[in-house]
């Protein structure tokens, strides 16, 4: 079978672009090479690979899961099912992120940080910052550590710690996260990709903020002054975070929203000037 015809019979199960990034990856090719080899013969065991792979997404396995990558931020992240898949949606709270960080950097604080995608890309872009990534699960952070290592981020520190917790002390002038934010009961969960994804990093209680108010609640005693706190939540959950953020006495409280137009980040400053 050539490689033109073995996609022609991909895509009638999973679909064209799914079908050419998994045969991407399993002749380590780029488009360009796909394209212009298309009347190449398929090997037996690539073909054998290819459909095993085309079999495993068919039953619903991300195609990030498969191929162990997924690009953020113009870089690739590696990813396992231990942590969450980066979103494009979360490229706005790495965006906020940069333009709140002082220009001579400073602590950076990423809370649940799964693949460190957020943190790995804050240490990447500012040199001079020093970002400390924590999460409460060892195999996220492996996954996190070997991020920082393949882009350098020779200025992070990775921290297993739930929440706060192991931090002591510890003051930074941003802290960022992307916590659980979808209720328990969600029938989104049991959807899609979703349901290969920890569910530890994607629900909280029963209305989805149960992370929220603790990551806000302890966010005082961990912040320099005139630090940020950025959080992203649900596509619902601006007025209810923004509540949080002013009740817990937060001041230039906001939401951003992302390409979508959704409320998709919300923030505030500490303390209130």
């Amino acid at each position: 079978m050539t490689i033109a015809a073995a996609l022609a019979e991909a895509q009638q199960v999973i679909g064209r672009l799914e079908a050419r990034v998994l045969l991407r990856y399993v002749l380590r090719c780029d488009e360009a090479w796909l394209i212009a080899h298309g009347d190449d013969d398929l090997a037996s065991p690539q073909s054998a690979a290819f459909g095993v792979l085309i079999a495993r997404r068919a039953a619903g396995e991300p195609v990030a899961y498969l191929t162990g990558h997924r690009e953020f931020y113009g870089r690739e992240f590696v990813v396992t099912p231990a942590v969450l898949i980066p979103r494009p949606d979360t490229e706005l709270l790495v965006e906020l992120a940069l333009q709140r960080l002082p220009a001579n950097g400073g602590d950076v604080l990423d809370l649940g940080a799964g693949s460190g995608c957020i943190g790995v890309t804050i240490a990447a872009e500012r040199a001079q910052a020093r970002v400390t990534l924590v999460d409460a699960s060892a195999d996220a952070l492996d996954v996190a550590r070997e991020n920082a290592q393949r882009h350098a981020a020779a200025n992070t520190v990775l921290l297993r710690s739930d929440w706060y917790a192991a931090l002591g002390d510890a003051r930074y002038v941003l802290i960022v996260s992307n916590p659980p934010y979808i209720a328990s009961g969600d029938a989104h969960l049991q959807q899609g990709d979703l349901r290969f994804e920890p569910q530890s990093a994607l629900a909280s209680g029963t209305d989805g903020l149960a992370d929220m108010r603790r990551i806000v609640a302890g966010a005082p005693a961990h912040l320099a002054a005139g630090g940020w706190l950025l959080c992203e939540h649900g596509h619902d959950q601006a007025e209810a975070c923004t509540m949080l953020l002013q009740q817990s006495g937060f001041a230039e409280v906001f939401s951003a929203r992302d390409l979508a137009g959704i409320r998709r980040v919300s923030g505030g400053r500490w303390p209130p000037s």
